[in-house]
């Protein structure tokens, strides 16, 4: 209380010293603030003004920065396809202009030069003319119309300077209606003779839209200059001025064409206005980017800016006299009103809040330390002692122990910010913190905070635990595997067992997400019925689980244990209505026998899980080193792959397609070999799964497409090639361009190439495949569905897509001939196949009586061991040669 009083005669006395100050003080003051004002609002404006002529050229410079790398990039694009054109045109060995002009005008090479410039948005598409200057190919149409060239000074340029690779210039334009920028690139003999040039076109209207999007505002202009100051484009747009040069005049307009960038202000050469000017030189072509605006226009904002700060300045000094004569009543009135608020933020509080002086006398409390303890404002009011609010607490029952030794302790304190957390009788957690004060007493808060301690305990179990199943989650787990390995030193050995829910996948996909989870939730309830309180179950993720066996390194222990739980899970359960039977695979690893750190232990539980897997699944398996071994041959065996392709070796053979009409080769199916420098021969079945799963099945797949493409170029014209197509090779979307070109590499019909495919490219993505497929089609190849009847929804898909062939899977033709064979299936697929007008083929045909009934079923082809196994190139020719030389 005494230091409020000290605080109210301090004010008081201040107040009087500014009513009793001589009256001149206050008039100069206000004089020196107008002079102040007027001569700030001065400074302001010309600052501003300057201000706007520097954003006016930054604004510019970004802009053409950044149209210049838009079209750095654009024309850098432009400048890769012409040049990838003149490699393909060069690829081609091409001696003399004679055999330059035979070889370019084919339709093959129309279909390159398509091929290539697809996506561009040109006016002509991609050009090639001869040494005289004729067009002899062009992209965009077939047969080529009668154009020449030879009247344009770049033709003449390229022509009689070998040193010219390529030029830019606006010609007239001749495959449109207007002018056009022609960028055009010399084709040289090996000898430098001159063979012709590649060109493409863009119209100035292409490059003044891109420029329209820059939006510089009113009085701007964009334009684009060849180095030798000829103009190619402008907005705002001027028919009169394309192809008009203006690089002479100042030396600031010679700059413009000569510096990589350059910023200034100049006249302008065409409408003579002061104007701010931007330019920079493109990275890779002659070309400069220049923008302009006007000194009026960058302005303009400055001037209204002007006009509203000297009307605020002039209004701002006639109020100033306004202001001091009402400066003391607001001044009276604002303590009064800072009073108030003091008091309504202090009552508002969710904290309760006490202010103590060095007599240990109350100074403040406010509502919300009274509400919190339910205590008495006759008694905790301002100048109650500390001691006195403490028992009354106490008398209250919101006070639970000694009050002196209390009293004490805090006032002992009293120099030092104290915070501690205690417990009320109602279970509430209150925080009190006392903090020292600058005269000597001290403050207290009290806040409840006994829903973020119990947020912060239930954040502190998310982290640990799993939301879902509430089991331990892998953070927990880690940490006490770290106890385990501990006291293996001690003698205390335990096991660490992978469990991993088989086809959980297929109850999530088929049954929906709440049906997996409350599955989870039943094996996670399971799982810890099967083990004791000493042990840990643990959820890993997804549909992954771990148990933890303390004091356990026997195998028959931990193999009955594992039997129990698989057991327990293969028991049906109920979840959400629906019945699921589900099973588990299971790996085990023991400390210290299988090793003594936490992540060895990890990977050999996940191989021996890995094992159980491929074993068969819904089993278990105990860890043993031959599991390593195999990772690291899988390893090895990647490793091996990848440079398989580069050392060369991997090799085609060809498995022959008989028709059993006729009982001749009408095809072969291009199959991959792999012949390792050390291994020998490694089955496909070992290194096709590795390859798929690396994604080096895409390199490979393309490298045997044109192997194979290029071998049957060389066959009988009515042999086609049958080569597979990977899931992989699919999902990437660019096959239909890789079968385009390889057969323009291998110029094979595309009729004669048959793509197979298998249900698992279309399982996926459907849509998207259909798409795909559609693209192979409209290139002429055949498609075939292999594998047909080991999928799920072949019919669908027979209807969606009108395949050419269906292959017959070997497993329904293994037991044809015999009783209850599979001959019903194989002629449902024939009668299925011919009323569609597709043909059939059969795999894996090894013996006379089964060729004998797909025969008499109707099956258009087989392959197979009883005609001839995959052989190499070589030795299939001979076998064609002795079918043709038999014919």
């Amino acid at each position: 209380m005494g230091t409020s009083i000290r605080w109210t005669a301090r004010l008081r006395a201040l107040l009087r010293r500014w009513r009793g100050a001589p009256l001149t003080w206050l008039i100069a003051g206000g004089f020196v603030l107008m002079a102040a004002m007027a001569i700030g609002t001065g400074l302001t404006v010309d600052r501003f003004r300057q201000n706007a002529i520097e954003s006016g050229r930054d604004s510019l410079e970004n802009s053409v920065r950044l149209l210049a790398r838009h079209f750095d990039r654009e024309f850098e694009d432009f400048a890769v396809l012409q040049k990838s054109i003149i490699a393909e045109l060069e690829s081609h060995g091409i001696e003399s202009a004679d055999v330059f002009r035979s070889e370019m005008a084919t339709l093959a090479m129309h279909e390159v030069l398509r091929a290539k410039a697809s996506g561009w948005s040109d006016v002509a598409g991609a050009n090639v003319f001869d040494s005289d200057g004729r067009l002899i190919n062009s992209s965009r149409s077939w047969p080529v119309p009668d154009v020449s060239v030879s009247d344009r000074s770049y033709f003449a340029r390229l022509k009689g300077d070998p040193a010219a690779q390529e030029e830019v210039e606006v010609v007239p334009g001749r495959f449109g209606s207007g002018p056009a920028i022609v960028f055009a690139r010399r084709v040289s003999g090996p000898h430098g003779e001159f063979f012709g040039l590649v060109s493409r076109a863009i119209t100035p209207d292409q490059l003044e839209a891109f420029f329209a999007s820059a939006g510089l505002g009113e009085d701007s202009s964009i334009a684009m200059h060849h180095q030798n100051g000829q103009l190619l484009a402008r907005i705002p747009h001027a028919d009169a001025m394309i192809g008009k040069n203006f690089r002479g005049g100042t030396p600031e307009q010679m700059a413009v064409f000569e510096r990589t960038s350059v910023t200034t202000q100049l006249a302008s050469p065409i409408d003579g206005k002061d104007r701010i000017v931007a330019s920079r030189l493109l990275a890779g072509e002659p070309l400069v980017v220049v923008a302009t605006k006007s000194l009026d226009a960058t302005l303009a904002t400055w001037r209204t800016q002007t006009k509203f700060f000297v009307a605020v300045a002039v209004v701002s000094i006639g109020l100033l006299v306004l202001t001091l004569v009402l400066i003391f009543r607001q001044m009276t009135r604002r303590l009064a009103l800072e009073k108030e608020q003091l008091d309504t933020a202090m009552n508002t509080m969710t904290q309760g809040l006490l202010m103590f002086d060095q007599d240990q006398r109350l100074i403040v409390c406010n509502r919300r330390y009274i509400e919190m303890y339910g205590l008495s404002t006759h008694v905790v009011k301002p100048g109650a002692y500390f001691r006195d609010v403490i028992q009354h607490r106490a008398d209250t029952g919101s006070f639970d122990g000694d009050v002196d030794s209390y009293c004490d302790a805090i006032l002992d304190n009293v120099g030092r910010t104290q915070s501690n957390i205690v417990e009320t009788s109602d279970g509430r957690l209150i925080e009190i913190k006392n903090q020292p004060g600058a005269a000597g007493g001290w403050l207290a808060t009290h806040d409840d905070v006994t829903e973020r301690i119990r947020a912060d305990e239930r954040i502190a179990h998310l982290a640990h635990y799993d939301a879902l199943t509430d089991l331990p989650n892998r953070v927990l787990m880690r940490g006490h595997l770290e106890r385990r390995v501990a006291e293996l030193a001690q003698g205390h050995p335990f096991a660490i067992l992978y469990i991993d829910v088989d086809e959980f996948k297929g109850v999530n996909d088929s049954l929906g997400h709440e049906v997996g989870d409350e599955l989870l939730r039943q094996v996670a309830s399971r799982l810890r019925a099967c083990v004791s309180g000493n042990d840990m179950v643990a959820r890993l993720g997804g549909d992954e689980f771990a148990i933890i066996k303390a004091a356990s390194c026997d195998q028959d222990e931990l193999s009955a244990l594992a039997e129990r739980i698989l057991a327990s899970l293969r028991m049906p359960v109920d979840c959400k209505g629906q019945e699921i039977t589900t099973n588990a695979s299971i790996g085990i690893a023991i400390a210290p026998d299988h090793g003594d750190v936490i992540d060895d232990l990890l990977k050999r539980a996940d191989l021996a899980m890995y094992a159980a897997k491929s074993e068969g699944r819904g089993t278990f398996r105990i860890f043993v080193p031959e599991y390593d071994d195999k990772a690291r041959q899988r390893r090895q065996l990647e490793l091996d792959l990848r440079q398989a392709l580069v050392r060369g070796e991997f090799e085609v053979h060809y498995q022959p397609l008989v028709d059993l009409s006729a009982n001749v080769v009408s095809g072969c199916e291009a199959l991959l070999r792999w012949r390792h420098p050390e291994r020998g021969m490694v089955s496909p079945a070992d290194f096709i799964p590795v390859a798929e799963d690396t994604g080096l099945i895409g390199e490979i797949g393309e490298w045997v497409l044109r192997q194979a493409c290029a071998e049957a170029a060389s066959w009988p014209g009515d042999i086609h090639i049958a080569v597979n197509v990977s899931p992989v090779q699919f999902r990437s979307r660019t096959l239909a361009l890789k079968v385009a070109a390889a057969l323009a590499e291998s110029r094979l019909a595309p009729e004669r190439l048959e793509l197979e495919i298998t249900e698992t490219v279309l399982i996926r993505d459907d849509e998207e495949a259909l798409t795909i497929l559609q693209q192979l089609r409209e290139l002429g190849v055949r498609i075939a569905l292999d594998d047909f009847g080991t999928g799920y929804s072949s019919l669908s898909y027979l209807h969606r897509f009108p395949f050419d062939k269906i292959k017959i899977d070997r497993s329904f033709i293994s037991d044809i001939g015999e009783p209850e064979d599979s001959s019903p299936i194989v002629q449902a697929v024939v009668h299925m196949a011919a009323a569609r007008h597709m043909a059939t083929t059969a795999e894996g045909v090894e013996t006379e009586a089964q060729r004998e009934v797909l025969r008499q079923l109707g099956c258009s082809q087989m392959q197979g061991w009883l005609f001839s196994p995959a052989v190499p190139a070589a030795k299939l020719k001979q076998l064609l040669s002795k079918q043709a030389a038999a014919a």
